[in-house]
């Protein structure tokens, strides 16, 4: 390695972050294109619509009538806003803050409108309230927006909070001198094997340290974790066993970034370190058509086997891979931990 390469290692963090930082484009204030938001706006709709329904109707099976009357002029406006919403989010997201408020509001009055047109042509009512339908979908998708927003915003510092325990977890001291005391034991005898560690410990702080997009690849994700254990593995040497099983076609799916690699770490923390013959570790994928499976799979030492205090340790770091995921993906995702078979399992099941 050249002194140059050395000395400029870490020279193009700054202004590639800068570049980055100042294309970004505004925040969209709500995104309908996730299940989560589905199933809140529509039951959203259904207690408003359930509440008022209150007002007209006396008795249980006549307020089970109206309610299924209301739901089916309702619920096909509804959809029809979050269908609206999530075919113009990139649209939204280049428009200001509070043309993206308008722009819901007007959604919902045009579907208001629409439910309205459904009730008409049942002969509900003699005289069809157009003004009052838009006034009330406009009402009702400015409240919807409004709670997306509040939910956005509440996911900002939970985020931070993320990030900032995944760096504290990266960045652990003792790894970077138990890495360096390696690296020095091998300058004399193996120097290129001592060059290729050095290599692979930049590369992993580099990719901690950047500024990261909202997503990565698994594929990228994967390549991560290789660094990581090509670290791993010259402090283990035999006593550290791994095993990819890999599907090609589960690459491009996309997850948060700096998420595998903290698996593989608490896998090797937890199930080959306290070992002293070590251990195997099983990184796994699955493509399943709409969804993709992801296994992390440590062997556990023998007191471990016999005893679940050894969960307790795997708590922070998983709670913390769940949170990220949850963000990301809200209830689309699948996330399981736990000892089956003498080995604690990992499994995350997320959309492609």
């Amino acid at each position: 390695m050249k002194d140059s390469q050395i000395l400029s290692t870490f020279g193009p963090t700054a202004p590639q972050t800068a570049s980055k930082t100042s294309v970004q484009p505004a925040p969209l204030v709500f995104d309908a294109c996730h299940a989560g938001v589905v199933l809140r706006a529509v039951m959203f709709v259904e207690t408003v619509l359930g509440v008022a329904a209150l007002y007209a109707i006396d008795g249980f099976m006549a307020w089970v009538g109206l309610m299924g009357l209301l739901t089916c002029a309702a619920l096909p406006g509804t959809l029809a806003w979050l269908v609206s919403a999530c075919l113009l989010k990139h649209w939204l997201a280049r428009c200001s803050t509070s043309a993206q408020y308008a722009v819901g509001s007007l959604l919902g009055a045009v579907t208001g409108l629409y439910g309205c047109g459904l009730l008409a042509l049942t002969g509900f009512t003699e005289h069809s309230p157009w003004l009052a339908s838009a006034c009330t979908g406009a009402l009702l998708a400015g409240l919807l927006v409004a709670s997306l927003v509040w939910r956005a915003r509440a996911r900002t510092p939970a985020a931070t909070t993320a990030r900032l325990a995944e760096l504290q977890s990266r960045i652990r001291p003792h790894f970077l001198f138990n890495t360096l005391n390696s690296a020095i034991a091998l300058v004399r005898a193996e120097p290129a094997r001592a060059e290729t560690l050095l290599e692979d410990l930049s590369d992993l702080f580099r990719a901690a340290l950047l500024e990261h997009g909202e997503t990565a690849t698994l594929d990228e994700e994967v390549a991560l974790a290789r660094r990581y254990l090509a670290i791993e593995q010259v402090r283990f040497g035999e006593r550290l066993r791994v095993h990819w099983e890999l599907d090609p076609e589960a690459g491009q799916a996309r997850l948060p970034p700096l998420l595998l690699q903290p698996l593989v770490e608490n896998a090797i923390k937890h199930g080959v370190e306290p070992s002293a013959v070590g251990g195997e570790l099983i990184v796994r994928t699955r493509n399943q058509g709409t969804r993709v499976r992801l296994d992390i799979i440590n062997s556990l030492p023998q007191e471990a086997q016999k005893t679940t205090a050894h969960t307790a340790g795997h708590g922070i770091a998983l709670a913390n891979v769940s949170d990220r995921l949850r963000l990301l993906h809200d209830v689309e995702i699948e996330f399981s931990a736990g000892v089956r078979d003498d080995r604690y399992h990992v499994r995350i099941t997320f959309p492609t």
